[in-house]
């Protein structure tokens, strides 16, 4: 049976639009701020500075994502049971935090092999601690955001990343002009450390967040395999974005990789129209599975709908760059053009790959950022001696080719069914209203059903035998977790998105 967009209840689709509004604000936030953050500085500071203090921030950044572990995604998809909640958050804190200090460390040990420029770093010691430190920060920031926006309370993400990030670093570069390029880390790093602090607050006070170390039911276990294949992929769509500065600084100079942050900045808030659209996705998706279909349709339409214009709008916006100086404007422009040409491919790349996470086909999703890093690092190597716009057509074809792969890897995709929904409720149109009814029981020579979507639907199809073998978990309205499918003789009761059997054993289902 075919599905249409207008079958997903309002309430659902509108959380899409909301969600996805919501994480885009806050970049928007984050990124104007920002904007205003590095105008201050390309006045106080010299371009082989900035350049030097850009290739440091990147690193750190890129660092702080590689330290998340894949347990970002593991929040937001497979969140505990209330009552082990806060020992889930506490225990993937720790790694992460460690993680991040670990990376830190070994990037700046590694630095005399791939980035000799940056070694100033590495000359004072409480220099190179803070560095590390600011890593640790960074990555608790990018992990507190999983957090929200599981929760499904991306408004706080706009406060933390948008406002108290933001606007806490804006006086600094003045004050710390004496540090040199070491001045521009501390001042970015600081508003870090601040926003990282108002999440922790806003966890404590809004989701009752806290510390605890001790807790079953965390399924941090049980869901691994799924932790590191976002992982591993994670690390691999990271690497062009952690090597491209470097190829800008080693093979065209500070000056050079400073023009090419402004414009990967500003090109940035373009692409996060995708990014937000993605989580949002990814959030609802993980909190009802069975609207997969429609709220995939939604979201392309949303990401074609916002992509598009806003790209004219960023080509139109080049003379911004005159903000920053008159050499940034002429060194940074032509690169812009490009980048927002490929934000339709960042945008195809960022859809299917939230898809295929969705989907669980993660060989196909590390295959796709296998063909990502390795055209667009390989490109960018090939092309940077004929000048910083080349790279910008090496970032375009890594994603255009990615984007290609995971949308045919996506035709054979089978949608996320929970067991519970499998067995509990009959095939029907998604979105529509199940009425609660006593469940048959099956003979026990007969399969149970196979229930698969139509043709239209892009070939994407659930098979509730494999499902139900697998047992696979889906979190509720609240965060509980449904493993079992409504047993003979038992009445239900509508819960949120869930069919809950009154009576239920102790075996069975889990109360909320």
């Amino acid at each position: 049976m075919s599905t249409a967009v207008e079958d997903i209840p309002p309430d659902t689709a509108d959380q899409v639009v909301r969600n996805s509004s919501l994480l885009l604000l806050s970049t928007a936030t984050m990124a104007g701020l920002g904007f205003v953050f590095w105008m201050i500085v390309t006045r106080l500071y010299t371009p082989v500075q900035v350049g030097l203090a850009t290739s440091l921030i990147s690193a750190t950044n890129l660092i702080a994502y590689t330290s998340l572990l894949g347990l970002n995604s593991t929040l937001v998809r497979f969140r505990a049971p209330r009552r082990a909640r806060n020992g889930q958050l506490t225990r993937c804190c720790l790694l992460v935090g460690a993680a991040a200090c670990a990376a830190g460390s070994a990037y700046l040990i590694g630095l005399p092999r791939y980035g000799e420029k940056l070694l100033f770093i590495r000359q004072d010691p409480l220099h190179a601690a803070t560095f590390v430190f600011f890593c640790v920060c960074v990555a608790l920031s990018l992990l507190t955001d999983a957090v929200f926006i599981g929760e499904r309370m991306p408004q706080y993400n706009v406060i933390t990343d948008g406002l108290v990030q933001g606007l806490s670093k804006l006086a600094l570069p003045a004050l710390l002009l004496g540090l040199g390029a070491f001045g521009i880390i501390a001042a970015s790093g600081a508003g870090y450390l601040a926003g990282t602090l108002a999440s922790f607050i806003l966890m404590y006070r809004k989701l009752k967040f806290r510390p605890r170390l001790r807790a079953k039911d965390t399924h941090l276990r049980d869901h691994l395999g799924f932790s590191l294949a976002s992982y591993g992929s994670s690390l691999l769509n990271l690497a062009p974005l952690l090597v491209l500065p470097l190829i800008v600084l080693q093979r065209l100079g500070a000056a050079q990789a400073a023009f090419y942050f402004a414009a990967f900045q500003i090109a940035t808030l373009l692409y996060a129209i995708s990014y937000s659209v993605g989580e949002a996705l990814f959030a609802e998706v993980s909190n009802n599975e069975s609207r997969f279909v429609p709220l995939l349709r939604r979201s392309a339409l949303v990401m074609a709908g916002a992509q598009i214009p806003a790209a004219v709008v960023v080509v139109a916006a080049v003379p911004m760059l005159r903000l920053f100086g008159a050499e940034y404007a002429a060194g940074a422009g032509p690169l812009l053009m490009v980048l927002a040409v490929a934000s339709v491919a960042v945008a195809m790349n960022t859809w299917a790959s939230f898809a295929l996470k969705l989907a669980r086909r993660l060989k196909h999703l590390v295959v796709g950022n296998v063909l990502y890093a390795t055209v667009t690092i390989g490109l960018a190597i090939a092309l940077a001696p004929r000048g910083l716009v080349w790279l910008g057509w090496a970032w375009t074809a890594g994603n255009l080719v990615a984007g290609l792969y995971c949308s045919l890897a996506l035709l054979g995709a089978r949608a996320p069914v929970a067991p519970s929904a499998a067995h509990s409720r009959p095939s029907r149109q998604a979105g529509a209203i199940a009425r609660p009814r006593r469940a048959e029981r099956p003979d026990a020579s007969t399969p149970p059903p196979r229930t698969a979507l139509s043709s239209e639907d892009g070939a994407l199809a659930f098979d509730t035998n494999k499902m139900a073998a697998r047992q696979a978990h889906r979190p509720g309205p609240t965060g509980a977790l449904v493993t079992s499918s409504v047993l003979p003789n038992q009445s239900c009761a509508r819960n949120g998105t869930s069919l809950v059997p009154r009576n239920a054993p102790e075996n069975g289902w889990r109360p909320e």
